[in-house]
């Protein structure tokens, strides 16, 4: 649940990148996803068509602020796309650097302190650095949006033991994983270390069958969310034999 809202899908998916509307339809079609993400600037450069397009895929939409790298361009651009699409909820994101586009913390907090005072519910891409989450909260957010890796890299879950520390620390906190996801497999590790929903674009918009690569994603996210719910067996540094040796007989 984020911002009181249930969802049935715990995949997200951004709509840049396809190679046409249609597939991108039918890609967010196969994959169950409700709710995906677009940008201010793509909406403007597609004269409304693109929000209407958007519409009749029936999912929520999240707008975000893709591209801003200060406090008032996000800011700015948040209530711009608020207008458009008529909705509170925003993707809230302040690039700090221009090579891994990793969030700036500090305009990041300042920017969500003052879209969550005009009413919005921010959904924060930020690290995983426990003390930003912890200011962000303090903002007012009250959904949490690391990174896996580097937007678009596919490198997957980079900081595997800082996400799990993310969390732990966070136990009550609704936490997403954005970006950086380039396998079904790595989105289904998200999930099953208890993550509550992953965003990705590329991933699916570039692959040769983005259809089937979305369809993939769909279900490595139940499976891993599944597997959560039922209990990973923990890991061990010895074997154990699965095989008791009581009963079995003496050939000696």
């Amino acid at each position: 649940m984020f911002y009181g809202v249930p969802l049935t899908s715990r995949l997200m998916l951004g709509t840049a990148q396809y190679p046409s509307p249609q597939i991108l339809r039918d890609a967010v079609a196969a994959s169950g996803a409700e709710v995906v993400t677009v940008s201010l600037r793509r909406e403007g450069a597609a004269g409304g068509a693109f929000r209407d397009f958007l519409k009749d895929c029936g999912c929520r939409i999240l707008p975000n602020t893709a591209g801003c790298h200060t406090v008032r361009e996000a800011v700015t651009t948040a209530q711009m796309a608020r207008e458009v699409f008529g909705t509170d909820w925003i993707k809230l994101e302040v690039i700090g650097h221009a090579d891994t586009l990793q969030p700036d913390p500090f305009a990041l907090v300042e920017a969500a302190r003052i879209l969550t005072g005009e009413g919005f519910h921010v959904f924060p891409y930020t690290t995983e650095d426990l003390i930003v989450g912890e200011k962000l909260i303090e903002a007012g957010c009250r959904v949490l949006m690391p990174w896996g890796a580097p937007i678009g890299s596919g490198q997957g879950l980079r900081h595997i033991d800082a996400l799990r520390s993310m969390r732990a620390h966070f136990p009550e906190v609704p936490l997403v994983v954005d970006a950086g996801i380039g396998a079904p497999s790595q989105a289904a590790l998200a999930m099953e270390m208890g993550y509550d929903a992953v965003l990705l674009n590329t991933a699916v918009a570039k692959a040769l069958d983005p259809v089937a690569m979305a369809r993939a994603f769909g279900r490595a996210v139940e499976a891993g969310q599944e597997a959560h719910r039922a209990g990973l067996m923990p890991r061990r540094d010895m074997a154990v034999a699965s095989t008791p040796v009581f009963g079995m007989a003496d050939l000696a």
